[in-house]
């Protein structure tokens, strides 16, 4: 089996080669899958990084944090060989070996069954990223979020969650107003379904008012740091936002105006150790709420050898849409 592998050399330094690799290499696990197609994700670009980013703690090294394919043995009653499998977070690809290798060993507690009518690939397409995008909107929707309450802000909109972000508030029915610091983006993003396109500069500076005219009915913010506490003064009373990522940085320069003076809610949304329930039901939703055209406009295929360079690209946010990874190449 072919794998992208991570090695530290005599100067410290991680580096990646393509290997050949036994099952009896694969670390502990109830399940052997057959991995059809993996993805690049920011976590995959640090893990990828001659110091692993902090996420890799030891050598070798099999990276990739999502991956989806065919079961070809397993030691749990729940999945059977030929069950089509899906797996995001859980650390793997970080301290579990991960999918960027055609075979990968995983605990059965790890694993989704991919929905009818959902590939390998598109899932693929999805992965964290995306199916972090479906757990803010559906945060969203809990707390109360329905299309005739207003605009919708989505803050980095041209990455990878912000785009599948897109994508499905569109497909809802909901107006929304894309963030993006690239305008060469515009095109892609009013493609995926946003009305508006709303210049990184207007957002990314604190202000010393609190609050600000009611703007937004929700927001899913990837941002974080003060773009996130500019929107937190922008949101409508009652509103949320739901908080994904910290692009911006870790920070947060606010004041607790916003939640009491409009009840605005602040909802941290975690796609890692997330419980198995919402897991499927989040994948059902991505099954039945995004639109697979979209979808398809955000992919870049990719190969194994293809992810040094491109990690390094996504680390710098260079990266537009969804890398998809057939591992066979």
């Amino acid at each position: 089996m072919r794998a992208l592998v991570m090695e530290k050399g005599e100067d410290g330094q991680a580096k990646a080669r393509i290997a050949e690799l036994t099952e009896d290499q694969l670390p502990a696990g109830d399940v052997l899958v057959r991995v059809e197609f993996s993805n690049l994700n920011y976590k995959d670009g640090l893990c990828l990084s001659p110091s692993g980013g902090g996420l890799v703690r030891t050598y070798p090294h099999v990276p990739g944090i999502d991956f989806a394919g065919v079961v070809e043995a397993s030691e749990d009653a729940r999945y059977q060989p030929g069950d089509r499998v899906v797996l995001t977070g859980w650390r793997v690809g970080e301290v579990h070996w991960g999918g960027f290798a055609e075979k990968a060993r995983v605990k059965a507690d790890w694993l989704v069954p991919l929905p009818d009518g959902l590939t390998a690939r598109a899932a693929m397409a999805v992965g964290t990223a995306g199916f972090t995008a479906m757990l803010a909107v559906m945060a969203l929707e809990d707390h109360g979020l329905t299309p005739d309450k207003g605009e919708v802000l989505v803050t980095g909109a041209a990455g990878g969650v912000g785009s599948v972000a897109v994508a499905i508030l569109a497909r809802l029915g909901y107006q929304v107003a894309a963030v993006t610091g690239r305008p060469e983006t515009a095109d892609y993003l009013t493609g995926l379904g946003a009305s508006r396109i709303v210049a990184r500069a207007d957002l990314a500076e604190t202000v010393k008012r609190p609050l600000e005219t009611e703007t937004w009915a929700g927001c899913v913010d990837a941002v974080g740091g003060a773009m996130l506490a500019r929107v937190l003064g922008q949101m409508k009373y009652g509103a949320s936002v739901a908080a994904v990522g910290l692009a911006g940085g870790s920070g947060l320069p606010a004041t607790v105006i916003p939640f009491l003076l409009r009840g605005v809610n602040l909802l941290g949304i975690d796609s890692v150790m997330r419980p198995y329930a919402d897991r499927v039901r989040a994948w059902d939703r991505i099954a039945t709420d995004l639109p697979m055209d979209k979808l398809e406009a955000m992919i870049h295929p990719a190969g194994l050898a293809d992810l040094p360079e491109l990690g390094a690209a996504i680390l710098k946010g260079n990266v537009q849409g969804r890398v998809v990874v057939d591992v066979t190449r």
